[in-house]
């Protein structure tokens, strides 16, 4: 279509406008006008009445004291009151107006089932659980929950594969869907435009939820609980103390109207949530941005219609009665710069040179629009993040003070399900979900107040909200936060880095030059200049695919090379800590499943655990002496010490899980975090004792350096400490070296292995090594809703030892009981890629879901783990796993595969014990 006459139809649409005017009613900034306060939930449509005078201070008086407060009256912060109240304890809500009278009050409330993440899919069933059915039946009151299905476009065949995923996602949840044809579309939607379609996915049971009505539900079925809810007063201070071991804790709330003493306060105040933090002394990683839709007049035909996703026009179409209400995620949204306090059901006046660009999208999509006139107009604050998921679990900076905000336009959508997890985290200190992905603690803490960075990935977020979810996607916004030491050496020699963390880390190696991350150009808005011949962003773009990427051969050279001679990987973003003191071996003996304080110099993986023995992580701890030096090499201590390496990308999650634990149990130790002071540089492959011999001043030999220990030696003249270790499956060594010594090292390993055909690799590579000979990646497939037994790592744990550790008593009891999920390998014959999220079935039932999957160039086929179930309830037994015929269905086709009780590569560990037969 023609750029004149796109704006011909849009000149249309727009002329057919009545724009909802700052009259009695709403507050509209840009225009003066009087406060006025809505009534019920459509802020498009329904009347609207004066605020009462009179209604000034607090609805009800302040209790003294409580077990948690609530600060906030939208929707997560009643949801989490309600679900905090049916776990039994004395809970307050404060809001500063009334309730949803911030931003929920005139969200769109949509809500759909199926998100690529199974988790989220979780989540959002809870959502629809407490707002359709649980809600009424506690108080006989109606929600506003409207049962119209949910419709999914796509437009090209990527997009479709999309949906075929999420269809088979579904199954493994019993969520029904459909995919279906243009002509099958055009039946369901008769108005809608089919003639560009590829295809749909329908969820007929998606609907729409009133903010207004399930919030007051919510806060009904609550008090009768037992709970308080007090509006128009807002909370001016959090008291905070400091205990005999330097730990803040909250205190108490503060009011004009007086304290709530309270250990637990719960930051629910959405786009104000980061000036609540602030009060707190703590970091809230959000930022404030209009959002808005149109709502139009009345459309003939439209009634009972579901709601529509256009992913590929970026637009949302919801119904709302007998007409729509249209809306999505423009590229250049407006930042909300300055956020007042007072803006209690207040709006924008619409932006119509951000917005219009939406309505050609919507137009095309149902014709009808180009000639229905605009009723309404609602432009709102919504606070939005870096990674588009929410803030959620207790801040690092402040014992009691936890997060429940940050929902990116989602509050509704995710409340329930958030509200129920952030209520158990409260009250026993862990969700009972695997929240990781929406935990505060996933981001690193230089980076929680960093304002570029929060400002851009939330800019690039938002504007990628409806974009494919392709495997290997990555950021190209608030890119090189953190370089390692290797950095400029492995970008001329062609790296392509990951973002993780803040950190570039190596993904894989373009043979054609260096490809840098540049600086975020904001895709050429706000009057940037858009990159061009990015490079970068060129190889990103091969990796749109659910199908082998165009790399996919070179990644397959550096895994083999580590088969076959020898690899280098760069690791240095890893974290790395120090636990020591006078009470560091007690600590280690807590905080480790396996026994790891046996004699200096050996190097053990191990786990840590939650109280219901679900894996907060899996690391390696090795035993060190105190070194008169005092390096960072070889700090200097009194007691005992031990020096943790952990994944980089989860090194925040790390840090913060110890430290609360060192803090609960008052132990005499310190954690110390010297990721940043040194690299970390693996030597991998049956030809790595070779080039590291000419390297290292010992012998490497099996008896003078077996499998599993670790030395501090020296490395073409420079102290590192070389571990003998692997995370790909073959015989190798990990360089632990201070920042200074990392490039001299590095290139004299590389000079070294030139005669053995060595060369640098990536995580890609180390990806697909790792999971072909069964080495887990925590939060893939090793997470805190899995315990090590369910994964196969009974061998981390020191149960037959009678030393108490965390999550040691519900290991046993586990099992005692038996195992009703495991963790299962399996292989398809067939060169289709899986990427995780493919539906596992038995006999003809769906048992499970592939949390991870990937390439195994070696065994030449692909490979997933996934957690299997018996759908009787049943415990999982050997038995169980070798009688039943599997299939994995990707993408809505099945493909035969086999199952495996051990890895299908090197079952006997010979490779990692340098035995090459």
């Amino acid at each position: 279509m023609s750029s004149t006459a796109s704006a011909l139809r849009i000149a249309t649409f727009c002329r057919s406008s009545r724009h909802l005017l700052p009259k009695s009613g709403l507050r509209y900034f840009s225009s003066a006008a009087q406060s006025l306060t809505p009534e019920g939930n459509d802020p498009s449509s329904k009347a609207l009445k004066q605020e009462r005078p009179g209604t000034k201070g607090p609805t009800k008086p302040l209790p003294k004291c409580a077990d948690a407060v609530v600060i906030g009256g939208g929707s997560m912060g009643c949801q989490t009151l309600y679900h905090l109240a049916k776990m039994g304890i004395t809970v307050v809500l404060l809001e500063r107006d009334q309730l949803t009278a911030g931003t929920t009050w005139h969200t769109a409330g949509l809500l759909w089932q199926l998100r690529p993440s199974d988790i989220e899919v979780e989540l959002l069933g809870h959502t629809r659980q407490v707002v359709s059915k649980d809600l009424e039946q506690e108080t006989g009151l109606h929600t506003g929950w409207i049962e119209n299905g949910g419709l999914f476009i796509a437009s090209n065949k990527q997009r479709l594969d999309e949906y075929k995923r999420l269809m088979s996602l579904g199954k493994a949840y019993g969520i029904e869907s459909h995919v279906l044809s243009p002509s099958e579309t055009k039946d369901l939607y008769p108005l809608m435009n089919v003639s560009d379609l590829y295809g749909t996915l329908y969820v007929p049971t998606d609907g729409t939820m009133d903010p207004a009505g399930t919030c007051s539900t919510l806060a009904r079925a609550a008090t009768t609980r037992g709970a308080t809810v007090i509006e128009n007063c807002p909370v001016t201070g959090i008291q905070v103390k400091v205990d005999d071991f330097g730990i803040r804790r909250v205190t108490g709330v503060e009011t004009d109207y007086g304290t709530i003493q309270t250990d637990c306060a719960i930051n629910c105040a959405g786009v104000w949530a980061r000036k609540l933090g602030a009060m707190a002394g703590v970091n809230v990683p959000l930022i404030a941005m209009r959002h808005a839709y149109v709502v139009t007049e009345r459309i003939e035909g439209i009634q009972n219609m579901p709601n529509v996703r256009d992913h590929d026009a970026s637009v949302y179409l919801r119904l709302q009665g007998d007409a729509l209400s249209v809306g999505g995620y423009e590229p250049n949204p407006n930042f909300w710069e300055e956020v007042l306090d007072k803006f209690a059901f207040s709006l924008f006046d619409l932006d119509w040179d951000v917005f219009t660009q939406l309505i050609e999208g919507a137009i095309n999509r149902i014709p009808v629009l180009e000639t229905t006139g605009v009723k309404s107009t609602v432009c709102g604050p919504e606070s939005f993040t870096a990674d588009h998921k929410p803030l959620m679990g207790e801040a690092p900076e402040l014992r009691g003070f936890y997060l429940g905000c940050g929902f990116n336009s989602a509050g509704m959508m995710l409340g329930g399900g958030c509200g129920k997890e952030l209520a158990h985290w409260v009250i026993h200190g862990r969700p009972e979900m695997d929240m990781y992905g929406y935990d505060i603690r996933r981001f690193h803490h230089s980076m929680t107040n960093d304002n570029r960075w929060i400002r851009e990935r939330s800019h690039e977020s938002y504007a990628k909200n409806y974009s494919v979810v392709f495997p290997h996607d990555e950021p190209l916004a608030g890119r090189n936060m953190r370089h390692d030491p290797l950095y400029q050496e492995l970008l001329q020699q062609g790296c392509v880095f990951q973002e993780r963390h803040g950190w570039e880390r190596p993904g894989w190696f373009n043979p054609t030059g260096p490809a840098p991350a540049l600086d975020y150009d904001y895709y050429g808005m706000y009057d940037n200049k858009q990159h061009e011949d990015y490079r970068y962003n060129q190889l990103l773009r091969e990796d749109y695919t659910f199908d082998f990427p165009s790399h996919h051969d070179q990644i397959k050279s550096e895994c083999l090379i580590c088969r076959n001679a020898a690899a280098v990987f760069d690791m240095s973003y890893f974290g790395k800590f120090y636990l020591v003191g006078p009470d560091a071996k007690e600590a280690a003996d807590w905080l480790f499943t396996a026994d790891v304080s046996t004699s200096i110099g050996k190097t053990v993986y191990t786990c840590m655990l939650n109280s219901r023995g679900g894996a907060e992580s899996d690391l390696t701890v090795s035993r060190i002496e105190s070194s008169p030096q005092g390096s960072s090499l070889t700090p200097t201590f009194e007691g005992d010490g031990y020096y943790l390496a952990v994944g980089g990308g989860v090194a925040q999650h790390n840090l913060s899980h110890i430290t609360s634990i060192l803090q609960d149990c008052r132990l005499n130790c310190r954690l110390l975090d010297c990721s940043t002071e040194m690299g970390m540089i693996s030597v991998q492959g049956p030809l790595s004792r070779a080039v590291l011999q000419d390297v290292l001043d010992v012998d490497l030999s099996n008896e003078a350096f077996p499998f599993s220990t670790h030395q501090v030696v020296k490395a073409a003249g420079h102290w590192v400490r070389a571990m003998r270790l692997s995370f790909v499956g073959e015989m190798g060594w990990e360089l632990h070296v201070p920042r200074e010594a990392c490039v001299p090292v590095h290139r004299a390993v590389m000079q070294s292995g030139a005669k053995f055909g060595i060369a640098n690799a990536g995580y890609r590579a180390i990806d697909s090594l790792s999971i072909e000979k069964g080495y887990r990646h925590w939060h893939a497939d090793l997470r805190s809703d899995d315990t090590p037994l369910e994964a196969g790592l009974a061998f981390t744990c020191k149960l037959k030892s009678k030393i108490p550790f965390l999550g040691r008593e519900a290991l046993e009891v586990q099992k005692a009981r038996g195992l009703f999920k495991r963790l299962m390998c399996f292989t398809i014959d067939q060169k289709v890629p899986l990427f995780g999220l493919e539906a596992i079935w038995r006999n003809g039932k769906v048992v499970g879901l592939v949390r991870r999957a990937d390439f195994a160039f070696t065994l030449n086929k692909s490979i997933a783990y996934g957690y299997i179930r018996d759908p009787e309830g049943a415990a999982v037994t050997t038995d169980f796993v070798k009688q039943g015929e599997y299939s994995l269905e990707r993408m809505g086709i099945s493909y035969p595969a086999k199952v495996h009780l051990k890895s299908p590569f090197d079952p006997s560990n010979k490779r990692v014990k340098g035995i090459y037969e």
